[in-house]
């Protein structure tokens, strides 16, 4: 792990509900649509998009999930999961990976790194796990 590095909250999403802190995002989404798009954004409290239960997290030392991987990030990842609306979700989905420029557009989706061996890391809970029928995937 590198010595000075960042840390990351993830939170799961769960479609459901609107969710009218995400919604300052989502309508400005459209000016980002594309690679390399700049917008002033301003006046939004970022924790609108944290659960109502911030306790229950999961935690770890790991890597940027983008080259170069460095491994500087300290993982906080949210149990509870938010709710957002398909038509928020929709939104997201239609950002672009190319800029307005490049003649083949490409979306951004199945933009996820595949799961990683956990090469000796210790996942830490902040609440008792759940410990039934759990087997390792990374002895």
């Amino acid at each position: 792990m590198e010595q000075n590095g960042l840390a990351v909250i993830g939170v799961f999403l769960k479609v459901g509900k609107h969710h009218d802190g995400l919604q300052k995002l989502v309508d400005t989404l459209p000016a980002v649509r594309h690679k390399d798009s700049i917008v002033e954004f301003t006046k939004f409290d970022p924790s609108c998009l944290l659960p109502e239960k911030t306790n229950d997290y999961w935690t770890y030392a790991g890597s940027l999930t983008t080259p170069p991987l460095t491994e500087a990030v300290t993982w906080i990842i949210m149990k509870q999961p938010i709710e957002v609306s398909h038509d928020q979700l929709a939104v997201f989905r239609s950002l672009l990976f190319t800029s307005v420029e490049e003649e083949v557009q490409r979306s951004m989706v199945n933009n996820f790194r595949v799961q990683q061996p956990l090469k000796g890391r210790t996942v830490r809970s902040s609440f008792t796990p759940f410990l039934h029928n759990i087997s390792p995937a990374d002895p």
